[in-house]
């Protein structure tokens, strides 16, 4: 087993992780002109000279080191003058640093890199929704020396599995520990939403409200079974996929503080947890430590509310309750209360296999209602907690499709 680890440009992570077995680390500046996975503004900041100082370090420790230039869409730059100089002059400063590989969902970059950069290593990026043989055929023959599957359809889907494992000899990789909503209907909207927020030449200057996550948290304050009817892989079934012939796996979140992602290590590299499942599948809403405080210094919060707060960009009113949600939900810092939400990670024992013989992407979920029956068994939530989320959701949904433009 190998796993491929989010960076969040702590070099304690990149210590902590010595001893286990950790290849790569994965990671960016906060914004640059290709952009990624992540909305600038939910990333720990950076400066361009200590991520160089941290891509050293990890490479002294004996990791590899992959720089993401993973984003969905790029305003149609990429065959202009302006983007193909900022291209070369990102990858050659990437070469100059020490980074070994990179992830694209782009083919022409993937093309650009193996023409010019051979050296580089190159990763196909989750976004680049690899679910069928073919695709991995396409990738192939362009270059790509290891693909990420779609985690939304593929981790739940035994058949495509095996198909995919019998279709090539390249290195395969699976997303482990993202909590996305199994066959989500907003996936192509999120991964550009994301993809622009994090590019530092996007005409809204990496503005973004990301609605997708609100409607992804509301879905599962509505209905738990969404808890279950999920993307992840726990530790304790990797095994599993290591049988089908799977060897790495990818952990989330570059915007975690570095104890939540070395405990995550720790417990895929055990192949254990006794615990919430949530502490390992979950981008926020972890309870408060002195650590995890740190993690969200005043900066970052700041950063973030002057996002939210950008009279220029948004409606006040929305910015306001989407705020006071953030800060509710812990999307900005620690929760300031008890975790309201608990999913027993060891009663999950089994529940892959069953849903592997139940072919969920070929059946409807609501006549099966095998994940609806565990959900009701293994998550638990405080009811005033989740009727307060969705009156809050309430007041944010009403604010968005009322039509809050000037002059609307």
């Amino acid at each position: 087993m190998q796993l491929y680890v989010a960076s969040n440009s702590d070099d304690e992570l990149l210590r902590g992780a010595v001893g286990y077995p950790v290849k790569s680390f994965f990671g960016k500046l906060p914004s640059d002109f290709i952009g990624g996975g992540r909305a600038s503004f939910t990333l720990p900041p950076v400066t361009r000279r200590r991520f160089e100082e941290h891509v050293g370090t990890a490479r002294k420790l004996g990791f590899e080191f992959n720089y993401l230039l993973n984003g969905a869409c790029f305003d149609n730059k990429e065959l202009t003058v302006q983007g193909q100089k900022a291209i070369h002059q990102t990858l050659k400063w990437m070469i100059d640093i020490g980074i070994t590989a990179t992830t694209v969902t782009n083919p022409i970059l993937l093309r650009i890199i193996k023409k010019n950069y051979p050296q580089l290593k190159v990763r196909i990026s989750v976004f680049a929704e690899v679910d069928h043989p073919r695709k991995i055929e396409y990738w192939e023959k362009n270059g790509a020396d290891v693909i990420c599957l779609r985690s939304l359809f593929m981790n739940r889907d035994l058949k495509a599995l095996k198909a995919m494992r019998k279709a090539t000899n390249l290195e395969l990789e699976l997303l482990a520990n993202e909590n996305c909503i199994q066959s989500c209907s907003l996936d192509i909207t999120h991964m550009n939403l994301i993809s622009h927020s994090s590019q530092s030449r996007h005409t809204e200057g990496a503005y973004v409200i990301d609605h997708c996550v609100l409607e992804c948290a509301k879905a599962k304050m509505k209905d738990p079974v969404n808890f279950v009817r999920s993307d992840w892989i726990r530790p304790e079934d990797l095994h599993l996929y290591e049988e089908l012939g799977y060897h790495t796996f990818k952990l989330v979140d570059r915007s975690l503080p570095t104890d939540i992602m070395l405990a995550r290590i720790k417990a895929y590299a055990e192949r254990k947890y006794d615990g919430n499942l949530l502490d390992l599948v979950q981008s926020y809403g972890h309870e408060s430590t002195a650590s995890r405080a740190a993690h969200y210094n005043r900066k970052s919060k700041l950063k973030q509310a002057i996002h939210f707060m950008n009279p220029f960009k948004n409606n006040l009113t929305l910015s306001r309750k989407i705020a006071e949600f953030a800060e509710f939900k812990g999307m900005q810092g620690p929760l300031s209360f008890k975790q309201p939400i608990h999913i027993d990670n060891r009663q999950l024992d089994g529940f892959l296999e069953e849903v592997w013989k139940r072919e969920c992407r070929y059946n409807d979920c609501n006549h099966c209602r095998y994940c609806h029956k565990v959900a009701e068994k293994v998550v638990r939530i405080e009811e005033g907690y989740r009727q307060r989320c969705l009156e809050m959701h309430k007041g944010i949904e009403e604010t968005i499709t009322q039509g809050f433009a000037r002059g609307v």
